[in-house]
């Protein structure tokens, strides 16, 4: 494989995004083994949404990759029928195969922006159908004997509720042994996941050490608050910056930051070393907008490219530091007299509701020609520019 001194720099590099290692030594002793390790990196296809801080544990595995290790991409089209309760204080809704598959196809085209599945040795694409289907009842209670329930309780989010008096149905409490089962029938060498996983993936050490195998390191990320600065990134909170957003959505999206994210963002989504994000700490406080287009600039040129990169920032300054009308922007066509509220729909087809653009109106974060409207029924016309919020334009045809 690869020579301790490369060991020792993944490492090194590694440690910027690392919050836990469970346990540094075994991982030392695995990657100083010579062998092909194998790292599972499991996801559940809930929604086919990936975000930069998903991305923090997809460019590990990506550099795993270029060592000559190979990535286990498992698909948990099982598991996804249960969801697992990580961070919610109630049910998951239940969802149906065809919108599984749907989402699976999502995933692995965001995936491919930064995992390598040019070579068949360095990815496998498994589902953990492939074993819970054909499970008798008589395997699982065995899986299940294993488990103390206070063992499972113990779960931060179960306590929570326990707490709260909110309900926990037994599929969800199951769910945890479903995870760690993965582990095993993946013999994996190594999972790189959240901290939120961490009681899952430490299961799966537990029945590989019961059935016989050497157990994985479970390697915990670091995990930020969302562009809100509050809760992690979340598609159903809006506050993130999605692998599949275009660069002038990536970029405008970072610019809504709060200052006080600009250097842990730097750490943890960019490549910038870390002695120049340290010179940086004290341009924060006098020039934070500077900071954040150079924050901006770089996690797009990280997907994009650096060309692509200097023409969103570019184009951001000409737009909002200029105050100057974008050149490419959308052309809505009509064909009868009709409402900004109709125009603003036909904008965003299917991506908004219809309460959804009244609170935009609501909210004075619509403009026409400039001026901003709160009325809806107003009538647009030809030539009309239309602005909503910072950085969605339109042009009325």
């Amino acid at each position: 494989m690869v020579a301790k001194s490369n060991n020792q720099q993944l490492l090194e590099k590694f440690s910027r995004t690392t919050e836990e290692i469970f346990s540094i030594d075994e991982l030392k002793r695995k990657l100083e083994s010579g062998k092909q390790l194998k790292i599972k990196y499991g996801v559940d296809v809930t929604a086919p949404t990936l975000h930069i801080g998903h991305a923090v544990n997809l460019w590990m595995l990506r550099e795993m990759q270029d060592m000559g290790h190979k990535v286990q991409f498992l698909v948990g089209d099982f598991t996804t029928q249960i969801g697992d309760p990580t961070g919610k204080n109630k049910l998951r809704p239940m969802i149906d195969k065809l919108e599984i598959e749907k989402n699976i196809q999502a995933f692995i085209d965001s995936v491919k922006t930064v995992l390598r599945f040019d070579d068949p040795n360095l990815l496998e694409i498994r589902r953990n159908s492939e074993w819970f289907d054909q499970m008798s009842l008589a395997e699982f209670l065995k899986l299940l004997s294993m488990v103390t329930h206070s063992r499972l309780i113990s779960r931060d989010m179960f306590k929570k509720r326990i707490q709260e008096s909110s309900d926990i149905y037994m599929h969800e409490m199951l769910y945890p042994i479903l995870q760690g089962y993965d582990s095993f029938m993946l013999e994996s060498d190594l999972t790189i996941v959240g901290s939120d996983q961490l009681f899952n993936e430490m299961l799966g050490r537990f029945y590989q050490e019961r059935l016989g195998q050497s157990p994985q390191v479970v390697l915990t990320t670091k995990v930020t608050p969302g562009i809100d600065g509050k809760e992690k990134q979340s598609k159903s909170i809006g506050n993130y910056i999605g692998l599949a957003h275009t660069p002038q959505d990536k970029f405008g999206r970072i610019m809504s930051i709060p200052d006080n994210l600009i250097i842990s963002y730097l750490e943890v989504y960019t490549t910038v070393s870390l002695d120049e994000i340290n010179d940086l700490k004290e341009k924060v406080k006098q020039d934070p907008m500077a900071c954040k287009k150079f924050l901006a600039e770089k996690i797009v040129e990280r997907y994009h490219g650096t060309e692509v990169a200097v023409q969103e920032r570019k184009w951001f300054e000409e737009t909002f530091s200029s105050k100057k009308t974008p050149d490419n922007l959308t052309i809505i066509k009509i064909s009868t007299i009709e409402t900004l509220f109709d125009a603003v729909l036909s904008y965003f087809g299917n991506k908004k509701t219809n309460s959804e653009i009244k609170r935009l109106f609501s909210q004075n974060a619509i403009s026409q020609n400039g001026n901003k409207v709160s009325d809806f029924k107003v009538l647009v016309a030809s030539g009309d520019i239309i602005k909503i919020g910072k950085r969605d334009w339109f042009k009325i045809e």
